[in-house]
């Protein structure tokens, strides 16, 4: 009697883990794809931008943005974020987060 409780909950616990196991490895592929996106579009906005002085100039602002997680929102930034709008069409669509994030990889 025994035997069959012991098995089935063995049985569970197995199938548990299994769909721990994909729902980890789900995430961290959304992680992963999520990166390369970020440094597929640095690399793609840096041969272009990295000389722009507006860009330059908005470094330190983007560092503060990114460590306020957005509160902190300078004038050299705005200008940043409108030249790389206006410049690249994949920044068209990116959030104000990534763009800070691609100038300060620059």
């Amino acid at each position: 009697m025994r035997s069959p409780l012991i098995a089935a909950a063995l049985g569970l616990f197995l199938l548990a883990d299994v769909a721990q196991a994909h729902t980890l490895v789900a995430t961290s592929n959304i992680i992963v794809r999520a990166s390369q996106r970020t440094i597929d579009f640095t690399s793609d906005t840096t041969t272009s931008i990295r000389d722009s002085k507006i860009i330059r100039e908005a470094h330190d602002d983007a560092a503060s943005f990114v460590a306020s997680n957005g509160d902190i929102r300078g004038a050299h930034l705005e200008a940043a974020f409108n030249t790389l709008r206006t410049r690249v069409p994949e920044a068209r669509d990116a959030s104000d987060q990534v763009l800070a994030e691609a100038i300060l990889a620059l």
